[in-house]
């Protein structure tokens, strides 16, 4: 597994450039077919089960992306506002950015389906996506033989949960228990200021307060690569995997993509293929194309790149959520998690989108952010905190080749921000923009940002205010009151605290291929124009899912495989 083949064996049918929630997928599936040989690279480690990922990845309480420059992330330096500087981790490794995230594995709503089948893309409408929903995943809760008998009283939750979820597909599902008592009281706060219920935020139900989704179970984050590619699946005699493996370009031959130039041990040599997937993140998978021609006509040419296919979507359409942290100081120890960072969950349409799948999301974390970021569960004396973001699905930024003599951004704006932020700021001042893309985010650049954010913070302001959350809580840290009374002071609290949910999608569009401006690949990942070549990653969602994108990655692997196996590749 550990070798690439030799110069002079014929090509393998798949290379996938990626190990990350897709990349397992497609090669766990594809190699499911014993006469199509799968090669999977990555740039990062390949562990082999949960000793060779050790505890440190596994610990579902913590989240080692957090973590300033952890061995198994690559950052990227970023804008979120013109003067937001900011740096992204991206897992890299077996299970990519799913072995450091937070777990969280919540499904896109109806709308996000069906708004992506109308631009083009009939294979993602609700309906057609909900059997793969079901097939990869193995609901404990929810599935055919779990709890089933909850409550599921309100609006599409009384649907069968038979026909909704799955107990038989690889990932393990499991939502916070919400026995800690800050939870107890988030709920009971929710509540009170009568929002409702939603037990299950994998059905399509209104949104409301419940536990979270995640892949992870009794302590142990299942991460993709774990739960796809046990060692069964790994000792398949025609599939290879190979870490420590950096892709440097696409080959494209007569205008058929052929293999691609990787780096592996300090050597430089080409793995041939029938069919290159790219499967490397959403910043990672366009970089590469930008790198191997493909992209941008007018950029390409400007950084001298040899343009081998325009696609001008590339990279145009970059979107992500928002993010803010807000903390509040607890009256007391209320202790540790015992199994999971995540408390509870809510979601609700904000002013700007009344009536929507939820537009702002407030998400409870049991372990002390200073705890996340230095890998630790317990702090005495720090405070909690709620990630409170937006989850529009408005593209608005953008990812262009990087100068080889870019700067590092300036990292002033973090000096007064969270209190992990000196540590980010730390960071990104060692960081080397040489060989890294240029990204920006564009938040905050329509007055509807505001108004959703302010929306956010208010009812997070008046959530720890209710008597459930007050009777435990000192109240809100930060902003006081009367910034948040002020719309422009809060603004300005906002821009300068101002962070992402890192769930960027949309660098490489799906679309239909007369629409080439705004889609560089098919619903299936095939790159318009260049036969031989896929893409199967967030990089391909035309914009960002109202959730977090970590289950959508997963389907996008199993809607992709199951493609290359019904076509010829």
């Amino acid at each position: 597994m550990g070798q690439p083949p030799n110069p002079g064996e014929s090509p393998v049918d798949v290379l996938v450039v990626g190990a990350g929630a897709a990349g397992a997928v497609l090669a766990a599936r594809l190699s499911e077919d014993p006469d199509r040989s799968v090669l999977l690279i990555d740039s990062g480690e390949m562990p082999r089960g949960e000793a060779e990922f050790g505890p440190d990845l596994l610990d579902a309480r913590l989240v080692p992306g957090a973590r300033p420059d952890h061995p198994a992330t690559t950052w990227y330096p970023v804008h979120l506002t013109p003067r937001r500087p900011w740096r992204v981790p991206r897992g890299r490794g077996l299970g990519g950015s799913t072995t450091v995230n937070g777990g969280y594995f919540v499904r896109a709503r109806r709308a996000d389906f069906d708004r992506w089948a109308a631009a083009g893309n009939p294979a993602w409408a609700y309906d057609q996506v909900l059997p793969f929903l079901r097939d990869l995943e193995n609901d404990l809760d929810f599935g055919e033989a779990g709890d089933a008998g909850e409550a599921r009283d309100a609006g599409e939750s009384s649907e069968d949960a038979a026909r909704l979820h799955g107990r038989s597909g690889p990932i393990p599902i499991r939502r916070s228990s919400l026995s800690h008592p800050a939870a107890e009281a988030f709920r009971a706060a929710a509540r009170q200021l009568g929002f409702p219920d939603e037990p299950d935020k994998n059905d399509q139900a209104p949104p409301g307060f419940g536990p979270v989704p995640s892949n992870s179970v009794a302590g142990v984050r299942h991460n993709v690569g774990l739960s796809c590619l046990p060692a069964e699946v790994l000792d398949r005699p025609n599939l290879h995997t190979l870490g420590g493996t950096r892709a440097l370009r696409i080959v494209v031959e007569r205008g058929r993509a052929t293999g691609v130039v990787v780096e592996h041990e300090g050597a430089r040599r080409t793995l041939d293929a029938r069919t290159v997937v790219l499967s490397a993140g959403a910043f990672a998978t366009p970089h590469l194309l930008l790198r191997s021609g493909i992209g941008p006509a007018a950029e390409l040419a400007r950084h001298g790149v040899p343009v081998v296919r325009d696609l001008p979507a590339i990279g145009a359409r970059l979107g992500d959520h928002p993010q803010l942290v807000l903390d509040w100081a607890p009256r007391e120890d209320l202790g540790e998690p015992v199994d999971t960072w995540l408390g509870g969950c809510l979601h609700l349409a904000s002013a700007v989108e009344a009536g929507g799948p939820g537009d702002i999301e407030i998400l409870q974390s049991l372990v002390p952010m200073a705890g996340l970021v230095g890998g630790a569960v317990r702090v005495p004396g720090a405070p909690l905190s709620f990630l409170v973001s937006v989850q529009r699905s408005r593209p608005s930024g953008r990812l262009r080749l990087g100068s080889a003599a870019a700067g590092v951004a300036d990292t002033a704006a973090h000096a007064h921000a969270h209190a992990h932020a000196p540590a980010r700021a730390k960071a990104h001042a060692h960081a080397r923009a040489d060989g890294m893309p240029d990204i920006a985010y564009g938040f905050l650049d329509m007055v509807d940002d505001y108004r959703r954010l302010r929306e956010a913070v208010r009812t997070t302001a008046a959530l720890l205010a209710a008597p459930a959350l007050s009777a435990l809580s000192e109240g809100l840290l930060d902003p006081n009151p009367r910034t948040l009374d002020d719309d422009r002071a809060l603004d300005r609290w906002i821009s300068d605290h101002l962070m992402t949910s890192q769930h960027t999608c949309g660098t490489v569009p799906m679309g239909p291929a007369d629409d080439l401006r705004r889609a560089a690949v098919d619903q299936f990942g095939r790159v318009h124009g260049v036969p031989g070549l896929r893409v199967a990653d967030t990089s391909i969602l035309p914009d960002t899912p109202h959730r977090g994108p970590a289950a959508t990655a997963v389907l996008i692997g199993e809607l992709v495989a199951d493609a290359i196996r019904r076509q010829s590749a």
